[in-house]
């Protein structure tokens, strides 16, 4: 889990550069970076040039062993005997606002249960090596996992960063200790870390540590991403806020490390990147994660038994609007009377008659609304609805208030699906919505966060 680490400062001492190149005292920094950066024709054909003016990035860290890497500097990373991997065990989709704006990084958890093009369902983290085999290489690799993102999230992925095992130890080497804060103390034997409540300074190993530890976090290796999440906003501010960027002997042993570690898209234009990214200096970044309903056990279709996150789905499209924001037509939308508005109910927990409760308690208000027994499982509620029916959508959500609302390709009408969350029409008397999820122990929500300097996390 070494990696884990390296993984991080690699993506921290990225973005912190990004920012730097947006100087005039970044200018060389930036050329020297980007003219020794790697690049991969990976991106899916005419993906490079979205219509949309937000950009979306996918940030990759894998095990994989870049030329170079000499056995005595693999044996310091104690890497020396599995001979790398190209499973993906890092991956956080960076969303630049267009024009601007606070940027958000998207969590995709490693072990996300997911269907993979033309491979099937499998862990989330594999779909690079699928499309590396049988000669599909790097380029086969990133596309593939490229497409399995965007079907998940419907994102669409406008450029990638990828990064190495090797480049991250010599960026670790130069970022050097790290602050944390902790609300309580841990003392955890699996991962190694002891650790007091309040501040402390990592060294390398107790860092390793940190990002290590899932024994004793009430959601184990989701809990493990807030800990990546909150990690990756310490090293930003210890790149962003430090010396290092002003110092130019550490400034060229960063640009060496990062430039040694990273592959991008061709088309990835760092300085234009820059412009976007003015907040990331002040560390006015949002982390969150994919909601998910739950960590179980699974029997896959080789019969073997697998640990999984299980993502919930039904709530990624709402989820995903409330990064991007719901499409034009939707704010332009006038709310449509109740009377012309079909509405199908879905019931997402397992709150017998809620389905039903809700459908009456529209019907109430004037809407057509009938009970659509199709089996779902959802931490959220949410209205969705096909493009084109934006007026029906809003009148829907007014009368469900706290509901998330999306257009979705996934129905052909306006449907409230009820979740775990208790969102209900107002004034009715709903049965209590319970867990339905897998691991219904694991608690599955992960608010958005915005990590400073006071942050204390568990």
């Amino acid at each position: 889990m070494r990696r884990g680490l390296l993984l991080l400062r690699g993506l921290a001492a990225v973005l912190s550069l990004v920012v730097l190149a947006g100087s005039g005292y970044g200018w060389f920094a930036y050329r020297t970076l980007d003219d020794s950066l790697g690049h991969i024709a990976g991106l899916p054909a005419g993906d490079a040039a979205a219509a949309d003016p937000a950009e979306n990035i996918l940030l990759v860290g894998d095990d994989h062993r870049p030329a170079g890497a000499s056995p005595e500097v693999l044996a310091e990373l104690s890497t020396a005997e599995d001979g790398g991997s190209d499973n993906t065990d890092t991956m956080m989709v960076l969303h630049v606002p267009a024009g601007g704006g606070r940027p958000t990084v998207v969590s995709l958890p490693r072990d996300s249960w997911v269907d993979v093009p033309g491979v099937g369902a499998a862990k989330l983290n594999s779909a690079f090596a699928s499309g590396a085999a049988d000669g599909g290489g790097d380029a086969g690799g990133m596309h593939l996992l490229i497409e399995t993102v965007q079907q998940l999230t419907g994102l669409q992925i406008d450029h990638f960063v990828r990064i190495s095992l090797l480049g991250f130890y010599q960026v670790a080497e130069v970022l050097g200790p790290v602050q944390v804060c902790l609300d309580e103390a841990v003392d955890d034997p699996y991962s190694g870390l002891d650790l007091p409540a309040g501040v402390s300074t990592l060294d390398a190993r107790q860092a390793l540590s940190f990002v290590r530890q899932r024994h004793g976090l009430p959601r184990g290796d989701l809990d493990r991403e807030v800990r990546q999440q909150y990690f990756l906003a310490a090293e930003l501010r210890t790149v962003t806020s430090g010396g290092v960027l002003l110092d130019p002997v550490e400034l060229h042993a960063l640009l060496q490390a990062v430039g040694s570690a990273v592959q991008t898209d061709p088309d990835l234009d760092l300085l234009s990147l820059a412009s976007q990214l003015s907040s990331l200096a002040a560390g006015d970044v949002t982390f969150t994660t994919i909601p998910v309903l739950g960590t179980p056990t699974i029997t896959d279709a080789a019969g073997d038994d697998v640990s999984i996150v299980a993502v919930d789905t039904t709530a990624l499209p709402a989820f995903i609007a409330g990064i991007v924001g719901e499409p034009a037509a939707y704010h332009a939308a006038t709310a449509a009377a109740p009377s012309s508005v079909p509405v199908a109910v879905v019931n997402g927990t397992d709150a017998q008659g809620l389905a039903t409760t809700q459908a009456a308690a529209l019907a109430a208000l004037g809407f057509t609304a009938t009970v659509d027994r199709t089996p779902v499982t959802t931490t959220l509620t949410t209205v969705t609805y096909p493009a084109g029916m934006e007026a029906a959508a809003k009148a829907v959500a007014g009368a469900v208030p706290g509901a998330s609302v999306a257009r979705s390709s996934a129905v052909q009408q306006v449907t409230l699906t009820l979740g775990t969350d208790g969102v209900v029409v107002p004034s009715t008397s709903a049965p209590a919505p319970s867990s339905t999820a897998p691991s219904s122990t694991v608690p599955s929500s992960t608010p958005p966060a915005t990590f400073t300097a006071a942050s204390c996390i568990s």
